[in-house]
């Protein structure tokens, strides 16, 4: 059994305060919604748990299975087994897809996995995902679509079975029949290898092939109301507004929250960072 506790989180980026006291447990085994409008801190809240040195964490605490996560460097919480699928993922050129994962795999493990266990396990994977039989050959994301990008952050996930595994607005890009692949591959690891899920995304359509077991609606950088799946169908129906007029919230527009940041990229090369207050 695996936890990631996230308990008042506030995060900024360049003075702004973006995420106003996030409060959430994530556990084995569980799947958790996290829905709101655009631009109210969604991206922010995965990207500062990551370790993103653009996010500052001013205050709050985040711990996996009973360790500070913010004292350590991205590298080392990606080897603790935290796992995040990028809205935007980034081309590598001139890394192979299998050279990346081999290394990637081989920097958690204790001896090096040998090399015909790896190309049974990524040829698993990627038949499973349906995704093109030179996929292991390709430079990672270089050339790709949209929807293969996707797929590729999944790919990773498969690979890494990480215990807990964060995807931001995986589904975008994703045609109907991917749709549904990515969704299988999910639930399939959640029944199978006690992955706990932190998943964002803005499509209802998403959340009735993968049923969450919790459901988190992020308005203005704050958990304003948590349920279960059946908070999705209502959002499906009613749209945010109610839930700004009952909470009393105020739904923060687009244009007005902070500049699109680039990835995480090397970010493993930075130090870590600790609220202001630590």
């Amino acid at each position: 059994m695996s936890q990631l506790k996230i308990e008042n989180l506030h995060v900024e980026i360049e003075g702004k305060e973006i995420l106003r006291g996030v409060s959430l447990e994530i556990n084995s085994n569980e799947i958790h919604a996290i829905m709101g409008p655009n631009g109210n801190g969604k991206s922010t809240l995965l990207s500062a748990i990551m370790g993103h040195p653009k996010y500052e964490i001013t205050q709050g605490t985040v711990t996996f299975d009973g360790e500070d996560l913010l004292s350590k460097g991205v590298d080392e919480r990606a080897r603790a087994g935290l796992f995040l699928g990028m809205q935007y993922p980034q081309e590598v050129s001139g890394v192979t897809n299998s050279d990346f994962l081999k290394a990637a795999l081989n920097s958690r493990r204790d001896t090096p996995i040998p090399l015909f266990s790896f190309i049974r396990l990524m040829e698993k994977a990627i038949g499973e995902l349906q995704m093109k039989s030179d996929m292991a050959h390709r430079y990672v994301n270089d050339g790709f679509s949209g929807g293969e990008k996707k797929r590729n952050e999944i790919l990773q996930m498969m690979l890494l079975q990480p215990k807990i595994a964060m995807l931001d607005e995986i589904d975008s890009g994703l045609d109907v029949d991917a749709l549904k692949i990515v969704a299988n591959v999910i639930n399939d690891m959640v029944a199978k290898s006690d992955v706990g899920m932190m998943i964002v995304s803005h499509y209802e359509r998403f959340f009735h092939l993968i049923i969450p077991t919790h459901t988190h609606i992020l308005i203005d950088g704050r958990i304003v109301m948590s349920s279960d799946a059946s908070l999705v169908n209502r959002i499906d129906t009613e749209g945010y507004d109610w839930i700004a007029k009952e909470t009393g919230v105020n739904i923060v527009k687009e244009d007005t929250v902070r500049p699109v940041v680039g990835s995480i990229g090397a970010c493993a090369a930075n130090e870590p960072r600790g609220p202001k207050n630590a």
